[in-house]
């Protein structure tokens, strides 16, 4: 029977979301430790998204929305508006910096926002990789049916597809939608799997799951999943890690005397800056 995790409610000021990794049932699915969901949020003209300068180490950012657009800053350069169906990739390593706003066009008029964004760990040997930012267009990611159900794959592989992103250890992450009384199996046993469900409902082992649940399934078993009605859900997953990452704030890591130093860096202003985008947010505590 799949392992259900509840959601937090995280406030980021304008808006919160819904926080379901890292969770105290389970820290890490592969190597996917971070894992929000944003809206469907509802914005009037001079409100919306505005996450300021903030750093990151050990891991690899993706993003995705369903609805809306963000416009990512970083300290390499970077300045990228994401739309829905398009990837953020940002790799982290050694440290970056970035900024999530929106366009003054799109802040000046009532607005929605509905997406995802997850973080993936770094694994041993490669924590301390040369930050590095990627986009990938809607048009750029596999799209193709399977068993009835149309899948847009984000990142890794999945049902015999590759994603155009470079990703640092086994992999997948997919948004899934199938009609009502289709069925699916899923990926098979020896890695770690889970799936979140956007809209509608869908039964697994005889047990239905609705709209906002995230289910952890047994990695010893392969299982097929049935809509119950039409339903819309991410899948995500890949080959646990051996050694065990912590968090703290934005901080990722094996090691914490490495977060101790980053935590140091932010503090003592030794991270690069944002071009363009010069406000900070305090190390927590």
């Amino acid at each position: 029977m799949p392992i259900l995790l509840n959601a937090s409610e995280k406030d980021l000021g304008e808006f919160s979301v819904r926080r379901i990794l890292p969770n105290s049932k389970k820290n890490m699915v592969g190597p996917f430790i971070f894992f929000d969901h944003m809206g469907p949020a509802e914005f009037a003209a001079g409100q919306g998204i505005n996450v300021r300068p903030h750093p990151h180490i050990g891991i690899a950012t993706i993003t995705y929305l369903f609805e809306g657009s963000i416009l990512h800053r970083d300290s390499l350069g970077y300045e990228q508006e994401i739309l829905p169906g398009d990837i953020n990739w940002m790799t982290a390593g050694n440290g970056i910096v970035h900024s999530e706003r929106e366009t003054a066009m799109v802040r000046n008029k009532p607005h929605r926002l509905h997406g995802l964004q997850l973080w993936i760990a770094l694994p041993d040997g490669q924590e301390e990789i040369a930050p590095a930012f990627t986009h990938h267009p809607e048009a750029s990611l596999p799209k193709f049916e399977h068993e009835g159900a149309q899948i847009r794959l984000m990142a890794g592989e999945l049902y015999g597809k590759k994603a155009p992103i470079e990703t640092y250890s086994p992999m997948f992450y997919a948004d899934i939608n199938m009609p009502m009384g289709s069925r699916l199996n899923l990926p098979g046993a020896g890695q770690e799997t889970a799936i979140y469900v956007i809209n509608g409902q869908v039964e697994i082992d005889g047990a239905i799951f609705k709209k906002f649940d995230f289910l952890v399934l047994n990695e010893n078993e392969i299982a097929k999943l049935s809509a119950v009605e039409n339903a819309n859900f991410v899948i995500i997953g890949g080959a646990p890690f051996a050694t065990q990452r912590h968090i703290f704030w934005n901080f990722v890591s094996s090691s914490t005397d490495r977060i101790e130093k980053a935590k140091n860096d932010w503090r003592n202003g030794n991270f690069p800056e944002v071009p363009g985008d010069n406000e900070f947010i305090p190390l927590p505590g």
